[in-house]
């Protein structure tokens, strides 16, 4: 019975109309224990009688078995497996062990769910209903969460119920919420006039409802605690009905004052959260029980065992177990592991042993430790996590004990839980005898602390951990370096001095007998680099580079370093190669549904998109990895996006956005101690002011921007020449020159060339300036880097105007200005239809193209589209459904006036416009308003 709930039972039948109208909807219902959520999530799915439902409940419980929960939300859906993509079938076969196979990545598993949710929504809406969210296993959670966030237009609606208190949930956090309010007094009068049939005098009815304080559920059980004469009045109330975990002691009596067999079959229904009725009853029957238990007075208050072994309430359960003893506990499990199949389900008996354990127990320890190896290549990291720290606790030898400690730690670390990893790394060292074990701890310990935002301490850390590797393992230990040396970089000043890092490679050269792998080169590249060799550095980087170009799939091990290679291909100013690795590290990312890999990738390809001046391309991306961020939770990388987010905001000249971001950006860099983000954001607000025509601020970025660095991000060299020469300090600009030029030529691509030339044509004699720049821009008409190349026609055509060359300074500045222009540049564009105005021509703004008119994920889809991708293939590369494809389809044919794709393959063709500035649209329907609100 639902008492004054027509607010909330109104929002939940608005989101239900807005499923069968084609949207999907998101709402988690949070309240304390008792005060109804699980009423309304009943009535929901009984208003929705026109769905497919999907019905899961979480169950308190120290078992941790990965993936138990999506599982048990798939059941309804698992008859349309063969017909997903077959990375997703074969993801989903995985983990849910129906077949062998490498660990997927964990967001394809999500992705996998969603299309199969949404192709069943297809045929007739879906209503998944999850009780008890905070106790489903922590894969379990995030990928739910993911599925929620991914949703746009597909028939689907989701209801989540979660305990006030309960951080196990995370993975739900800013999903739209309501939370569940107490009842009023009135309300909680009716409630109780309602349901108790006994004759009620009006004070004590005032007693109960004042000390439920609104609690639905204490409501009821307070007054059937109560004898007659006690509810009459006849008899006074001689003890408090509410203390602090009151319903938790009445539910704890009401367990104790039940016959031992009562009890003890209670106590094994609460040991095994699957709820089987068979199996329960079997282990009954281990332990001797009566049958007739299950029907003693009072016990059914608390048990039911049709259709499953369900508490009337979690409460209930949490009483039922913990109102017996030690030993009787340990006999339960005992029972319940004797009855399970040891073939069909190993781990759930593992776990079983482990609690039936009375202490240390090696063989149940290394039951426990094949039960995470299993978890573990099905990428259930949590799973494997828990298994790992619980076979720990039963292991007698010290030695092993640690080492399945620190295989704990590193499974925590990889299920993204840096915080447990790190407790659990703390209680492993001090036992670790093996020096290896011991220095791989050190390397987790250096791991962690980049992951968790710390890049000043990381490099001295892994730079201990390498030492320690090294006599024992000399491939880890150069692979420990090239992180050590990659976040050296990142800390800058923050962090340890570089020559310490370059210290450690001289004295860690790779092993004669071992090939030279592209860590190895990357790792020598850079410190050669470093150390101020710039012609073995080029070298070493170029030939890094060359072992991945030519099409092959990227292999495993250097997708986890991609970030390096990148920074390689840019430090080597090599448009060509940068273009064709990063298109490929987000294809294959894209295609193995490695969220985390595509969300580093995506970072990269806004950098690029927009340097080659494709803004649009680059917002996208930005919009994209923002929307994959908040769905996966990824601060880190959501962080990193803002970098990219800048650059684009700077190169188009928002000057009110960028100085905001650039502002909030500055800001995070310090406190995390990131020099690299740091000097990046510094160079993306030095183009800003270039554009805006503000050298002197131009010059104070341009020195961020190139501050102590042992290599210097890219175009940030020119960027500073310009703006010293425009301050007048031809002094700082000679000096950034004569450190840019031999590693500009060591590298010797036109970008670099063409940069080079546009230097020294800044700081040339007159003599000098013409043939600087033409050579600057012989070189840059080779480059897919336009932005560029306009500058080098801009400064040039100043210049040539200066000189009172007009005829000639027109031929550059309109060029530049109609790049600029075209691309949208605003700042830059502006800057040369001003130099252009000046020497007498008339110009005007062009105005805005095509695809001004798209969201940014309207143009991805598009674009997709339009290169032939089929609404599946484009649904698995955006981790969308879809419907939700279809749905953005619409919208671009609606907008742009056009049928079909061949229409708008023409359309993105001739577009002279960029995508219009803006994010991802929202993942679930909220008709305008908070989240939520419509339910307050």
């Amino acid at each position: 019975m639902l008492m004054e709930r027509e607010q909330e039972c109104g929002g939940l039948e608005r989101l239900l109309a807005g499923v069968r109208d084609g949207l999907s909807g998101v709402l988690v219902l949070r309240g304390e224990a008792g005060i109804g959520k699980t009423a309304l999530l009943e009535h929901a799915a009984g208003s929705a009688a026109d769905m497919h439902i999907a019905l899961v409940t979480g169950v308190e419980s120290e078992m941790e078995l990965g993936f138990a929960g999506l599982h048990q939300l798939l059941m309804p859906f698992l008859d349309g497996l063969g017909s997903l993509p077959a990375p997703q079938r074969e993801a989903l076969r995985s983990v849910f062990g129906f077949a062998e196979g490498p660990a997927p990545d964990r967001f394809l598993v999500g992705l996998a769910a969603l299309t199969l949710i949404t192709q069943a929504a297809a045929e007739r809406p879906v209503l998944c209903v999850i009780d008890d969210a905070q106790w489903l296993d922590r894969a379990s959670v995030a990928l739910v969460g993911f599925v929620a966030r991914r949703l746009f237009a597909d028939r689907v609606g989701m209801l989540f119920a979660i305990r006030d208190g309960e951080p196990q949930a995370a993975g739900l956090e800013g999903l739209p919420e309501c939370r569940i309010g107490g009842l009023s007094d009135k309300a909680a009068h009716e409630l109780l006039a309602a349901c108790e049939g006994r004759f009620l005098d009006p004070r004590v009815a005032r007693r109960i409802v004042a000390e439920a304080a609104g609690n639905p559920l204490a409501v009821l059980e307070f007054a059937s605690e109560l004898a007659a004469e006690e509810l009459a009045g006849a008899a006074s109330l001689a003890r408090p009905l509410r203390a602090e975990g009151r319903l938790e002691t009445l539910f704890l009596s009401r367990v104790r004052a039940l016959p031992h067999d009562a009890r003890m079959l209670l106590l094994v229904a609460a040991a095994e959260p699957l709820g089987d009725p068979s199996l329960t009853w079997r282990a009954a029957e281990q332990l001797g029980i009566n049958p007739e238990a299950a029907v003693v007075p009072g016990a059914e208050r608390l048990l039911s065992f049709v259709p499953r072994v369900k508490f009337r309430h979690p409460l209930m359960r949490s009483a039922a177990y913990h109102a017996a003893s030690a030993p009787e506990r340990r006999r339960a499990h005992e029972a319940l592991a004797a009855v399970i199949d040891r073939a069909r389900d190993p781990d759930r008996r593992a776990w079983h042993l482990a609690d039936a354990a009375g202490g240390p127990d090696e063989q149940v320890a290394a039951e426990l430790e094949r039960s995470a190896d299993r978890a573990r290549s099905r990428s259930g990291w949590a799973s494997g996590a828990a298994f790992l720290e619980r076979a720990a606790e039963l292991t007698p030898d010290t030695g092993r004990r640690a080492r399945r400690r620190l295989e704990a730690a590193s499974a925590m670390y990889l299920a993204g839980d840096p915080a447990a990893a790190q407790d659990m790394l703390g209680r492993a060292e001090p036992q670790l005898a093996d020096p290896l074990a011991a220095g791989k701890a050190r390397r987790l310990e250096g791991l962690i602390a980049d992951a968790t935002g710390d890049p000043p301490k990381t490099p001295a850390i892994l730079l201990d951990a390498a030492g320690m590797i090294s006599p024992y393992d000399r491939r880890l230990a150069r692979d420990t370096l090239l992180e050590a040396v990659w976040t050296a970089y990142r800390a800058g000043r923050f962090g340890v001095g570089m020559a310490e890092a370059l210290r450690a490679v001289r004295a860690t050269p790779r092993a004669e007998d071992s090939p030279a792998t592209v860590g190895d080169f990357l790792l020598d590249g850079f410190a050669a680099l470093a150390d101020h060799r710039d012609d073995a550095g080029v070298r070493l980087l170029r030939r890094a580079l060359g072992l991945l170009t030519g099409g092959q799939p990227i292999p495993d091990d250097v997708l986890e370093i991609f970030m390096v290679v990148s920074y390689a291909a840019t430090v080597l100013y090599d448009d060509v190669v940068w273009r064709e690795l990063n298109r490929r590290w987000v294809a294959q990312a894209r295609e193995r549904g490695a969220v985390t890999a595509l969300l580093l990738a995506l970072v990269f390809r806004a950098f690029d998109d927009a340097a080659e001046g494709r803004f649009g391309d680059a917002e996208a991306a930005v919009a994209e990895g923002r929307a994959l961020g908040a769905a996966t939770g990824d601060r880190v990388l959501l962080n990193a996006l803002a970098g990219a987010e800048l650059y684009v905001l700077a190169w188009r000249g928002r000057e009110a956005a960028a100085r905001s971001l650039g502002l909030q950006v500055l800001r995070g860099c310090a406190d995390q101690g990131d020099a690299l983000a740091m000097r990046v954001a510094h160079g993306s607000l030095a183009v800003l002011e270039l554009g805006l025509g503000n050298y002197q601020p131009a010059l104070c970025h341009g020195r961020g921007a190139f501050a102590d660095e042992p290599v210097a991000t890219r175009d940030s060299e020119v960027d500073l020449v310009e703006a010293a020469v425009r301050c007048g300090d031809r002094g700082t600009a000679a000096a950034v020159l004569e450190a840019f030029s031999p590693r500009a030529l060591a590298i010797g691509t036109d970008y670099a060339l063409g940069e080079l030339a546009r230097c020294r044509a800044l700081l040339a004699g007159d003599d000098r300036v013409e043939p600087e720049y033409r050579l600057a821009i012989e070189h840059l008409q080779r480059c897919r880097i336009t932005p560029q190349l306009a500058r080098t026609r801009l400064l040039y055509g100043e210049w040539l105007r200066r000189q009172r060359r007009r005829r000639d300074a027109r031929e550059q500045l309109r060029a530049a200005f109609e790049t600029f222009d075209s691309v949208g540049a605003e700042a830059f564009a502006e800057r040369a239809r001003t130099e252009l105005q000046a020497t007498g021509e008339r110009v005007r703004k062009r105005a805005p193209g095509s695809r001004e008119v798209l969201t940014a994920q309207e143009a991805q889809v598009a674009r997709l589209a339009s290169e032939g991708a089929l609404n599946k293939e484009i649904a698995a590369q955006l981790f969308l459904s879809t419907h939700t494809v279809e749905y953005h389809l619409h919208k671009v044919f609606r907008k742009l006036g056009m049928t079909n794709r061949a229409q708008l393959g023409r359309a993105l063709a001739r577009q002279d416009g960029p995508i219009k500035s803006g994010e991802a649209p929202p993942p679930v329907r909220t008709e305008g308003r908070e989240p939520g609100a419509h339910l307050t």
